[in-house]
């Protein structure tokens, strides 16, 4: 049995404090410093004293739980430390300086997500907005060389006591990416639970200070990855990038769904149509629908979701990539579309926000 950290915090959900009718991890007692190797699982339980009597009874019914509701393989026993919070602290916020996140995600590889994100990043930050971009793809970071940062070296620096790591930076935008501690040259062969725990970090031990904007490419479809992410942070919105053909169409409706869903229930901003048409350089005017036409726009109707924007597909955003220089710099047909998509996810964000209370982390239960 593979195990991660959804298959051990829902053996937990079975755990409840005495007199309160509560699980645990509905009280937020689990603490957010699982660590898994092979079947040796390990973690904290808060109290609020360290003279609550019910400690010992509490990690006993948690061993047991995992046990029963995981495996008898685990290695759990002993390994449950009781942890007391003293009166004046409180469990760490993620990214306590960060207004709104938003989640660039796609139903399929190959629909081009992660140029949505860094252009939409660099686009935000030529408004004049403090962005943030976190290149969450674990297995397939592409972020590093899109901004023509590939060979930068990540350095930390001490902040309140803390060592953090610095983002790089450019054009505007902090950008953190795996792609910056592993080979680029092979293939990240992790687990689920390694890849959530090295995104965290990136989340957590970074100093992204304070940002008007929070960008995270995630990877295609759905994995262990998009629920850490909403297990980890409330995130404040979700954008579903498609193209207009039915595969990449009927994908984008299951993304939709995920976010919607009653247990993770994070706001859909929007859908961005890519690849929406083919414009040659030398005919800007002209329009070929080679992936078919108008299908983001009718799956967003569909949805009674907001459409974003209609992104045309031209050379020159490939090789801009290739080049580390985002096509939103420059002034093309697919350079102004990508301002517009900027224009149309703030004001997506402010109705949101407008309408709708802060989204909380996700807590799942079986």
């Amino acid at each position: 049995m593979t195990l991660y950290p959804k298959l051990i915090i829902d053996a937990l959900t079975h755990v409840r404090y005495p007199g309160t009718g509560k699980d645990i991890v509905e009280m937020g007692m689990v603490a957010d410093d699982m660590r898994i190797d092979g079947n040796k699982v390990s973690f904290s339980i808060i109290f609020e004293k360290s003279t609550d009597p019910f400690i010992k009874s509490v990690v006993r019914a948690a061993e047991v739980a995992v046990n029963t509701y995981v495996g008898e393989e685990v290695e759990i026993k002993g390994n449950i430390t009781p942890v007391t919070l003293k009166a004046e602290e409180k469990p760490q916020v993620p990214l306590p300086g960060v207004k709104n996140i938003i989640g660039v995600s796609s139903g399929k590889g190959g629909v081009g997500k992660s140029t949505v994100a860094v252009n939409l990043a660099v686009a935000l930050a030529m408004q004049g907005y403090r962005v943030g971009l976190l290149d969450a793809d674990i297995f397939g970071p592409s972020m590093p060389k899109m901004l023509g940062l590939e060979d930068e070296q990540l350095y930390m620096r001490e902040v309140d006591g803390r060592n953090l790591i610095v983002p790089a930076e450019k054009y505007g935008v902090k950008m953190l990416s795996i792609g910056f501690v592993v080979d680029k040259e092979k293939a990240v062969l992790w687990r689920g639970a390694m890849a959530s725990n090295a995104l965290k970090q990136l989340i957590n031990d970074a100093d992204w200070g304070e940002l008007d904007y929070f960008i995270i490419d995630m990877p295609p479809g759905t994995s262990d990855i998009h629920l850490t992410l909403v297990q980890t942070l409330g995130i404040t919105g979700a954008v579903v990038v498609t193209t207009p053909q039915q595969v990449a169409l009927a994908d984008a409706r299951k993304g939709v769904s995920m976010f919607l869903g009653e247990h993770v229930n994070v706001p859909v901003l929007g859908i961005v149509e890519n690849m929406s048409w083919f414009t040659p350089a030398a005919h800007p005017d002209e329009q070929y629908y080679i992936f078919g036409k108008d299908g983001g726009k009718n799956l967003a109707e569909k949805l009674n979701v907001r459409l974003l924007g209609q992104i045309p597909l031209v050379a020159g955003i490939c090789q801009s990539g290739d080049d580390g220089v985002p096509v939103v710099m420059q002034n093309t047909v697919s350079g102004v579309a990508f301002t517009r998509l900027a224009q149309a996810v703030m004001s997506a964000v402010d109705e949101r926000n407008a309408t709708l209370p802060p989204t909380q982390r996700v807590i799942t239960h079986s």
